[in-house]
């Protein structure tokens, strides 16, 4: 399976998530890739958010090799899920489907750990609160692989 995060920068939320879900991957032995994209262009090329990083290195992972990529209408193809932060992000991205199995492969990521709930993933780039992505990140993951696996 290959599964694709999306943010609106690919700075904060989606690189976590890559990270974590990669680390999860490798422990489960899973034949799986992961990849991050942002739905804006304004961070192609960078580096993830600092505050990223530093939850990610606390928790054993190594994020600072990721460069930020903005989402394109071609991730349709390369990949089998595709996992949003919020509800902006997924209209953004359901915006440049072309027909209802693109469509169908739109998820927002806190429904494997809130099935239903339709929340968003905070953005820690304005609420600084880099824990509480982790923790939710970690969650909704570990469920992704239970029922995905």
């Amino acid at each position: 399976m290959k599964i694709l995060m999306v943010c609106l920068g690919n700075i904060c939320r989606s690189p976590l998530a890559e990270g974590i879900l990669r680390s999860k991957i490798e422990n489960a032995n899973l034949n799986w890739s992961v990849d991050s994209a942002g739905t804006s262009s304004w961070h192609i090329g960078a580096p993830p958010h600092k505050g990223s990083i530093a939850i990610a290195k606390e928790n054993g992972m190594d994020i600072s090799g990721q460069r930020g990529r903005q989402f394109s209408g071609s991730d349709f193809k390369e990949f089998d899920l595709i996992l949003a932060m919020d509800s902006e992000n997924y209209q953004n991205i359901i915006g440049l489907s072309i027909d209802q199995s693109q469509e169908d492969k739109v998820k927002l990521m806190l429904n494997y750990a809130h099935p239903g709930s339709n929340m968003a993933v905070p953005d820690p780039y304005y609420t600084g609160d880099f824990q509480e992505v982790f923790d939710l990140l970690n969650l909704a993951c570990s469920n992704l692989i239970e029922q995905e696996a």
